[in-house]
């Protein structure tokens, strides 16, 4: 990645990681000691890429985002969804697994039920803090920055912000990740198809992906097609990402993937690399991250769609800068297994 563009990644992601603490809302009620909240912080501060968070404040500004204090909230929701998926794939009941990020799993530090209710808490505290904008806006306008008797603008930012809030629930449940665990776990130590391997996974990762970029468009005001657009950029880099990571599981070493390496396959799991093969993987891997900087070339294009009755045409704000980070981002995906 060009070093301007991974110099405003990396102040994305220190951005991230400010506020990860500040908007954890038991932080404010619970005594550091606690074991609930030292549950809930020990996996949330191991070190990581914040790839979620930091896709959902690029595509904010690739929308036409300027306040990045407007968006903050859902970009730590979606870490805190994220951890708790940590915390809860690592149980002995799913994944197992004694190792993540290069550290101890959450239930080897604090035993499995407070490592259960840590999850708990992280996706509750998640919904919590998007509550929070959501009711910031609507009753303070300091808070929002707009004038005093502009409904219109009010009622329209707060509108982006629910909206936003409901593509990241129906990403993280029954319809999203929750369905795709649920699957992964039924499909363990069987044969299956291509096709439910693709489905077990655009649920289980590339949903996510997904909500997290159109979350930060939608609170742009981005919508209709193009939004539509920003999310297919989303749920290619998630199975992109899902790919790489099932490869580097097969080829990798723990100490460099920072978990067990190889045990996807001892337990049995529906990876790319055991339907399909190493080498069809990686080509499926690249196909992902072409399709994705495709879907961000298209949605800041001069492309027509039908929308509402009439003619609609992608608004011209998105910004190129933005959106070539995100391209990068796709092509650096497929840099990391070659």
């Amino acid at each position: 990645m060009r070093s301007e563009y991974q110099a405003e990644v990396d102040r994305l992601r220190e951005f991230v990681e400010y506020n990860l603490p500040v908007y954890l809302p038991s932080g404010y009620e619970q005594d550091e000691t606690d074991a609930l909240y030292m549950a809930m912080r020990y996996t949330l501060n191991l070190p990581g890429k914040r790839i979620r968070p930091v896709l959902l404040l690029l595509s904010y500004k690739a929308a036409g985002g300027v306040d990045e204090m407007q968006a903050i909230h859902h970009a730590c929701a979606i870490e805190y969804i994220h951890t708790y998926s940590l915390i809860h794939d690592d149980l002995p009941a799913m994944d197992n697994d004694d190792l993540r990020r290069g550290k101890p799993t959450n239930h080897k530090v604090f035993g499995e039920a407070m490592a259960i209710l840590a999850g708990d808490a992280l996706l509750s505290a998640a919904f919590e803090v998007m509550a929070n904008d959501c009711c910031y806006t609507a009753f303070d306008p300091e808070y929002s920055g707009i004038k005093r008797g502009d409904l219109f603008a009010k009622n329209e930012l707060i509108g982006n912000k629910l909206e936003a809030t409901r593509i990241i629930a129906r990403a993280c449940g029954f319809s999203g990740m929750v369905g795709g665990q649920a699957a992964d776990i039924m499909a363990e130590g069987k044969e299956i198809s291509d096709q439910l391997l693709h489905e077990i996974h655009s649920k289980k990762t590339a949903e996510l992906f997904r909500a997290s970029v159109m979350a930060g468009a939608a609170l742009a005001g981005l919508n209709f097609t193009p939004l539509e657009m920003f999310g297919d950029y989303g749920y290619c880099l998630g199975l992109a990402y899902q790919i790489a990571d099932d490869i580097l599981d097969a080829e990798g070493k723990t100490e460099d993937i920072g978990k067990t390496a190889g045990k996807d396959q001892k337990a049995g799991k529906a990876t790319y690399p055991a339907i399909n093969g190493l080498e069809a993987s990686r080509e499926e891997l690249k196909n992902m991250t072409v399709r994705a900087g495709e879907s961000i070339w298209m949605a800041k294009g001069e492309i027509k769609e039908e929308a509402d009755g009439g003619i609609f045409e992608p608004q011209d704000m998105l910004d190129n800068y933005y959106t070539e980070i995100l391209q990068e981002l796709a092509l650096d995906l497929a840099e990391r297994v070659k």
